[in-house]
């Protein structure tokens, strides 16, 4: 056969059909009779229509970014940029095993290490990894560390206890908790740190203070530097929650400040995919006297060449199988890179602005319980809408019939009826005015409409409490959870 015969002659359809049942070979044969199954698998019986219009339709049923504003206080949910999506799922970073020999990802250790070095300016800290697989894990990893320095001073039997102010996220007492530690709350003065309760809580037993600043109130903790003196006086460590890095990039960081040690997270700040229960990136940054204890690997250079370093005899240890996310690290790196220094800076800035902005609106509306100037979130009572028979939750609910997402709600605790509000730096005056507008209407509404809300939403109220104790995880579990529902006579169509 020439090569134009071959190039050019059509095969016969019938040499590509699948072998008959007869000719193949059953999958099973060479698996033990007793690993075998006695059921046929129940699968699905649909076509590829219903398929495709099904996850059609669970798209358009679900929110996004992409499509409208978060709100979320203390979550900073901000715009991906597409082009850091690009670069992540270029072949050269997507494609990469973390089983591949070093000199085959020279670039991307490079970038990791780039990274680093970026992160450490950025929090003030000596050494930064980038291993923590999430936020609460970089909270356990800090805290482990804490815990492996006082045992190296022999004192791992004393230092038992963690502070926490109650205006601490919900993952600061797990972290301890799962750390080994008891943890003891400080109570709030104007919504910073009691510095009278702070001095009457710290004693020898103490292993650490938790922190966020600016806290969960949006208010910066200016007292911070006597915070840290006393902590410090008690021989314990003050640990940095950067959940809210955001408000301070490029202003100050949490080495000024005098923490020790400090978790980041990389889908807040540097604006990598956030929520849905995927990859994260909980980075976490050390001072001197702590950073011996970071997990291993660490990554070295040497001349041009860079490597997993695992010789820290002081390390915690591995916490993760791979290290870091990376295809999250290069989105954060295209971020951070593509602003620059003084583009971090003016993140900070305008995501106090957007949230100041807003503040001003919506405080006419409800109640401020703090002062009114904040950073980057702010707090709002919806109490006074209780002497309507309404709380805070019919009214998330209203927003959602106006296109939005809500705020977050009943957190902190120390506010009645509380509502947390954060624009980042990413939404436009524009969007801040189209929220106060809807959040305006949701407050006038009805008492009536309010507790029927959402009505716009392909899903109403649904008992909360049993969709998370008893998930459907499953079309099969669907199914069995379905009512039964008779089959209707056929009814014949008219020719």
């Amino acid at each position: 056969m020439t090569f134009r015969q071959a190039r050019w002659e059509e095969p016969n359809i019938w040499d590509l059909a699948p072998p008959r049942a007869a000719d193949a070979v059953p999958a099973v044969s060479g698996l033990p009779e007793r690993l075998r199954r006695r059921t046929p698998l129940q699968w699905p019986e649909l076509s590829e229509l219903e398929v495709v219009r099904h996850y059609s339709r669970l798209s358009q049923m679900n929110f996004g970014i992409d499509t409208a504003p978060y709100p979320l206080g203390s979550c900073t949910m901000k715009y991906n940029p597409k082009v850091s999506e690009l670069l992540a799922r270029r072949k050269g970073a997507a494609d990469l095993h973390p089983a591949q020999p070093e000199s085959t990802v020279q670039g991307a250790l490079e970038l990791l290490w780039r990274l680093e070095r970026l992160l450490c300016k950025v929090t003030g800290f000596h050494e930064v990894s980038l291993q923590p697989a999430a936020g609460a894990h970089g909270e356990w990893a800090a805290l482990m560390m804490v815990r492996a320095y006082f045992r190296e001073q022999g004192l791992s039997a004393q230092r038992t206890e963690v502070l926490l102010p109650d205006t601490a996220h919900g993952t600061n007492p797990a972290s301890a908790a799962m750390a080994g530690f008891t943890t003891r709350e400080i109570a709030s003065r104007n919504g910073c740190v009691d510095l009278d309760a702070l001095r009457a809580a710290v004693s020898d037993r103490t292993a650490c203070f938790m922190l966020t600043n600016p806290n969960t109130a949006g208010l910066f903790e200016s007292d911070i530097l006597e915070i840290a003196e006393i902590v410090h006086g008690a021989g314990s460590m003050l640990y940095y929650d950067g959940a809210n890095l955001n408000a301070i990039l490029g202003i100050t960081n949490p080495g000024r400040m005098g923490f020790d040690v400090a978790h980041l997270n990389l889908h807040k700040t540097f604006s990598t995919p956030h929520g849905g229960g995927g990859p994260g990136a909980g980075v976490l940054g050390a001072g001197e006297r702590l950073a011996p204890y970071l997990p291993v690997p660490r990554i070295a250079k040497t001349g041009r060449k860079f490597r997993l370093d695992y010789d820290r005899p002081q390390s915690i240890g591995k916490i993760k199988s791979a290290y870091g996310c990376f295809g999250l690290d290069v989105r954060a790196y295209a971020f951070a890179v593509s602003h620059g220094e003084e583009g971090l800076e003016h993140v900070a800035r305008r995501a106090v602005l957007n949230s100041n902005y807003l503040g001003q609106k919506l405080g006419t509306l409800l109640p401020r319980p703090f002062r009114p100037l904040v950073k980057h979130e702010f707090l709002l009572s919806g109490a006074p809408l209780k002497e309507r028979g309404v709380r805070t939750l019919d009214l998330a609910k209203r927003l959602l019939d106006e296109g939005v997402h809500a705020p977050t709600i009943y957190f902190p605790a120390l506010v009645e009826e509380a509502l947390m509000v954060e624009f980042p730096e990413t939404e436009s005056k524009r969007t801040l005015d189209e929220f106060a507008a809807a959040f305006e209407r949701a407050v006038k509404d009805t008492t009536e409409n309010l507790h029927a809300a959402p009505r716009n939403l392909s899903v109403g109220r649904i008992d909360e409490v049993r969709a998370a104790r008893v998930p459907l995880l499953s079309w099969k579990d669907l199914r069995n959870a379905a009512p039964k529902v008779e089959t209707p006579p056929a009814v014949s169509m008219p020719r």
